[in-house]
């Protein structure tokens, strides 16, 4: 009689192979959704270089000046609005008037022209959103744009994906606010968790906030 055609070791070797034919696809899957997903492709913690040093640490941090007194279009507009030289200028024709730091904030003052600044957070054309809906609705600046107030250059805090943005449209209450603390950089809710979710439904309820996970809410 003759022996097997295949040494019993060729088993194992079989096994393994099947074994990597699966594994290798699933991996290179699982890592290319990881990558997508990391700081590098989000643009994350990647302090953006404006064409004036502007320095939120210093205007939102130590002058505690509300955000809303720049970003003036934010509480009623689509768009939180890009100040304009003459906010720039209400303060700083008087403050640091002749500071060579605003030297290009004075002539685009001067020359009527627009300082291009260059967008941080920047959604994607068939992306929509409203940040006075948000505003309204007890979403505060911090929730989305990280402590602005700690930034030398701004850079983007929040992923901004869809799975980021749908984890509030399904279950929005932890992330609300009082209107009173919309641009407060420092609250938090209630660290006990009761508490927490008793705020979480009453504003709910105020500012009739509801779950949305419908396509059109953001794709229109």
């Amino acid at each position: 009689m003759s022996g097997p055609l295949f040494p019993r070791w060729t088993n194992t070797v079989s096994r393994l192979s099947a074994a990597m034919l699966l594994a290798v696809p699933a991996i290179a899957i699982g890592g290319l959704l990881a990558y997508v997903r990391s700081p590098h492709v989000t643009n994350q913690a990647h302090p953006v270089e404006q064409p004036i040093e502007f320095d939120h640490r210093h205007h939102a941090g130590d002058e505690q000046i509300d955000c809303r007194y720049c970003h003036w279009t934010v509480e009623k507009s689509p768009s939180a609005g890009i100040p304009s030289t003459t906010v720039c200028m209400s303060c700083h024709a008087q403050v640091w008037n002749k500071s060579p730091y605003l030297t290009e904030v004075r002539k685009a003052f001067f020359a009527d022209q627009p300082i291009p600044w260059v967008r941080v957070h920047n959604l994607p054309d068939f992306v929509y959103f409203n940040h006075s809906i948000h505003v309204s609705k007890g979403v505060g600046c911090a929730t989305c744009h990280g402590r602005v107030d700690q930034m030398g250059a701004i850079e983007q805090a929040s992923p901004l994906t869809m799975s980021w943005c749908l984890d509030c449209h399904r279950n929005p209450g932890p992330n609300l606010r009082p209107q009173e603390f919309i641009t407060s950089m420092t609250w938090a809710p209630p660290a006990e968790k009761a508490e927490a979710s008793a705020l979480a439904e009453k504003l709910s309820k105020e500012y009739d906030v509801h779950s949305r996970t419908s396509c059109s809410t953001c794709h229109r």
